[in-house]
């Protein structure tokens, strides 16, 4: 059988990006069982709680729900369990290196399947405070006015 081409998106965070601004973002593999793989391959997942964390040179994934695989038996895994990261040690170093800064943090962002294998979007996110999310949601807003105005005017309703 054929190995599947392109990307099949599975979870997004799109709570991060209102919690946190994205500095860099970083696409790596995961350490998977198969049960996991089949879980997710039927679109099962949560990133909700998720973060990145360093453990002696190497980027574990902490807090990502997969939940059990339904036709697994005894050799289901753990919903909840720590998975390991898979990035090119160069990349590792960079990651490592911006989160020694204050206030960063590593988060997922997406999780899908780009030709066949499991992968994550990370990305390095320092936090918001309250008057960023609402600085960001007003010329977001501002930004939609303009965009409406130059489709009426391009339409020649104004």
């Amino acid at each position: 059988m054929p190995r599947e081409q392109g990307r099949k998106p599975v979870a997004s965070n799109r709570k991060a990006y209102h919690d946190y601004s994205i500095l860099e973002t970083y696409e790596a593999g995961m350490v998977l069982t198969g049960t996991e793989v089949k879980s997710l391959r039927l679109g099962r997942a949560s990133l909700v709680d998720a973060f990145g964390h360093e453990n002696r040179g190497e980027i574990f994934l902490h807090g990502l729900h997969i939940p059990e695989y339904t036709q697994g038996t005894w050799t289901n895994h753990e919903p909840r369990r720590v998975r390991k990261l898979l990035l090119n040690r160069e990349e590792i170093h960079k990651v490592l290196s911006k989160l020694r800064d204050d206030g960063v943090t590593l988060v997922p962002l997406s999780l899908y399947f780009q030709n066949g294998y499991a992968k994550v979007e990370i990305g390095v996110a320092k936090g918001k405070k309250s008057y960023d999310k609402r600085n960001d949601l007003a010329a977001r807003d501002a930004q939609r006015e303009i965009n409406r105005a130059m489709g009426r005017r391009a339409k020649g309703m104004d």
